[in-house]
């Protein structure tokens, strides 16, 4: 136990984590020079491609006699959940900030987490070789964040590999051993995979007892028995061992089949000496927008769901349910953490598991308050109830933090204003940099707020954010009807201040997309019986005239008169068809 040192790696995006874990696996001989590559512990392909961390990962390292397990967490605010989970595992973190950006919003973020794991934080400055590396300014803002004289701020630069050997020592040195707990086996699950071939992969902390190769294992929540056919530690490639005990991370691979029997969180047990109390595992997580995916054919259905269920085995943020759409057929509405969570996971199923997806434009839950003092809460406008019904209806709120530049603060506050925010506190971590605490609603956010964060601010601010609460607002429900016939799917829950306008835009881009018919169309967009825009769609026109060569013009003006009329009475009986291929094109150019 006094041996093993668990700690995690924590970052801003982009600040050199992943490289550091490169140069730490190369450094203590873990991965030979040979096999070593860039972002080595970043194994999905989509990782690579985008230059970011995903997934946590493990990896166990040997360091003057001592064994450390390493953590790589994802650093974008989307996988903050991940980073969670990871603090779980772990007595101390590597804060790394960029020697030449210091301090970001989501290094904030990950310190509040890992100050309120009780983590011991060994802070570091990377990329000290650039010549843009201002090391003593950020020496002070990481000294004056937590609290330490700016000298103790390691320096290192992992693409070189400076600084590292002494980071390691420190790490030994710093970093509390594992406590030890007395009492029956009990280790916490932190991630998991799942293999076609093998089953369930579990991803486990031991707190107490050890776990054999061959044992008979229980997962506590879910009452679930299993074999451990193999167990063994990450270097990061899964090597067995005979067993794993009290303070070590590693691998269980079991005989399980069905994913919903091995989730993140669970407490696993030995069967014949089971312990009489779970660990605390994970708080249940909170998704801050909802889509819906549908599957280009629908035969593609059943895969879709069975392809989500594994998914959501090792990303515990991940709930789904059911829906019918008239136009887009069967489908899946899924929560997600942010707009990145959204798109890696439509990434994930369209690569990974071969399939065609529609997936529709985000949106926010909301929360109605009904006259008859019952609250129901919905994801989409059409689950709105009759407004004659509707007391108040609250949406979610978020608490963020936005690091600027100074000359940036004006536009900045313009800007949380604008998405109907309000300013919580301006702090200064110098001269130069500040530090915007906000309150906004959720749905403004995750529209297009963070790129006029980057354009407002030249690209140097950034953004973390957390749900809050809900809030009640002077919401409605802006509807969209098509030849005076109202097309749910096309409804939007927005601010009444801004409807208007979103009513004309939407209108103006329906007149666009969808096909003329035989008759004119009404496009237009109404809260409640009121009307706020309109569009027509002019009717397709047969020149009916073209058959008659010279005669008198009373007989060309009868045939007109006669195509008026057939006009007319088809607008009357006449149904709108909108191909899917308009909903598809809207949610594009959403």
């Amino acid at each position: 136990m006094d041996k093993i040192r668990n700690f995690c790696i924590i970052a801003h995006i982009d600040h050199g984590k992943s490289t550091l874990a490169d140069r730490l696996l190369e450094i203590t001989g873990t991965v030979a020079k040979r096999d070593m590559k860039a972002q080595l512990l970043d194994t999905m392909e989509l990782e690579r491609e985008k230059g970011i961390t995903i997934k946590l990962q493990p990896a166990r390292m040997k360091w003057k006699d001592h064994e450390l397990n390493l953590i790589d967490t994802p650093g974008h605010v989307d996988f903050s959940y991940e980073v969670s989970r990871s603090l779980e595992a772990v007595e101390g973190a590597i804060l790394v900030v960029d020697a030449s950006q210091g301090i970001q919003a989501q290094t904030l973020a990950n310190v509040y987490m890992a100050i309120e794991a009780g983590l011991h934080i060994i802070p570091v400055m990377n990329k000290i070789d650039l010549p843009a590396a201002e090391p003593d300014r950020v020496a002070q803002e990481i000294g004056n964040l937590l609290g330490v004289d700016p000298l103790s701020v390691g320096k290192i630069s992992a693409k070189t590999g400076e600084g590292v050997d002494d980071l390691l020592d420190r790490i030994i040195r710093d970093v509390p051993e594992p406590t030890y707990e007395e009492g029956p086996t009990r280790a916490l699950i932190f991630d998991s995979i799942y293999d076609g071939y093998r089953g369930v992969i579990l991803y486990v902390r031991v707190v107490s007892g050890t776990i054999s190769t061959n044992s008979e294992i229980t997962l506590m929540q879910s009452k679930s028995d299993s074999l451990a056919l193999e167990v063994g530690h990450l270097s990061p490639a899964r090597v067995e061992d005979p067993e794993i005990g009290p303070g070590q991370i590693g691998f269980i691979t079991t005989n399980i089949k069905s994913v919903q029997f091995a989730r993140v969180g669970d407490t696993v047990t030995l069967t014949e000496d089971q312990a009489t109390s779970p660990l605390p595992g994970y708080k249940k997580v909170q998704p801050l927008i909802f889509a819906s995916f549908y599957t280009i054919s629908q035969e593609d259905y059943p895969k879709l769901k069975d392809s989500l269920e594994k998914l959501s085995l090792n990303d515990a943020s991940l709930s789904y349910t059911s829906e019918n759409s008239a136009a887009l057929g069967f489908g899946v509405r899924i929560g997600f953490l942010g707009l990145l969570h959204l798109e890696i996971i439509k990434e994930r199923l369209e690569r990974e598991f071969d399939i065609e997806l529609i997936v529709t434009s985000p949106s926010v839950s909301y929360e109605v308050m009904l006259t008859n003092g019952s609250t129901n809460k919905i994801e989409q406008a059409s689950d709105l109830p009759d407004e004659a019904l509707i007391l108040s209806i609250a949406e979610p709120w978020v608490r963020g933090e936005i690091v600027t530049p100074s000359e940036f603060i004006g536009p900045v506050l313009s800007l949380i204003i604008e998405a109907r925010g309000r300013q919580t506190k301006l702090e200064y971590f110098d001269q130069s940099r500040a530090v915007i605490g906000f309150e906004a609603p959720l749905a403004e956010i995750i529209t297009d707020f963070y790129d006029a964060l980057k354009s407002q601010s030249s690209g140097f601010a950034s953004l973390t954010y957390e749900w809050d609460r809900y809030e009640v607002g002077d919401l409605v429900k802006v509807d969209i009807l098509l030849g005076g016939e109202k097309v749910d799917s096309l409804g939007a829950i927005i601010a009444r201040s801004k409807s208007e306008v979103y009513g004309r835009d939407l209108c103006a881009r329906l007149k666009q997309l969808i096909p003329r018919q035989n008759f004119e169309i009404a496009v237009q967009a109404a809260i409640g019986a009121k009307f706020i825009a309109r569009e027509n769609i002019s009717a397709v026109r047969k020149d009916v005239t073209a058959k008659l060569y010279g005669g008198d013009i009373s007989r060309k003006k009868k045939l007109l008169q006669k195509q008026k009329k057939g006009k007319a009475r088809m607008k009357q009986i006449g149904k709108v068809s909108v191909p899917s291929s308009v909903f598809m094109d809207l949610i594009k150019k959403a």
